[in-house]
């Protein structure tokens, strides 16, 4: 079996009990996004609420690798949880730009300033004043 002309390569760290940094490196394309959803799934499995989603060393994403961040989305909204990209390359930025998903998901600079984000919680907007 050949290997992928593009290796994905997945880490995992946990700045906080729930809260996982998943950093990326390499294609995240249809032929790598089934490893990419396999690390996400552990660590839903393993009570991480929070996803903090290191892609500033992805030169690029398709709609498989956009799909798998959307569905994660839609899995911790459900436990109050939360998706943070942080620093995309700018090819991924403007995919996630164009397709609508960076005003779903917030994207961030840095871990600290995702970090800061779960800790502030979701924005509500406010009901409308009678």
């Amino acid at each position: 079996m050949p290997l992928a002309q593009n290796p994905l390569s997945v880490e995992v760290e946990l700045p906080r009990e729930d809260v996982a940094l998943i950093t990326v490196s390499g294609y995240l394309d249809v032929d790598t996004a089934t490893e990419f959803q396999a690390h996400l799934a552990n660590q839903l499995h393993h009570g991480r609420r929070h996803f903090l989603l290191d892609l500033s060393a992805v030169p690029f994403m398709d709609s498989s690798g956009m799909n798998i961040i959307l569905r994660v989305y839609q899995e911790t909204r459900g436990d109050s949880g939360s998706v943070h990209v942080i620093q995309p390359t700018p090819a991924v930025r403007r995919i996630l730009d164009l397709t609508g998903v960076s005003i779903t998901v917030p994207i961030s600079e840095n871990v600290e300033e995702a970090l800061a984000r779960v800790d502030a919680g979701p924005v509500v907007p406010e009901e409308p004043q009678a």
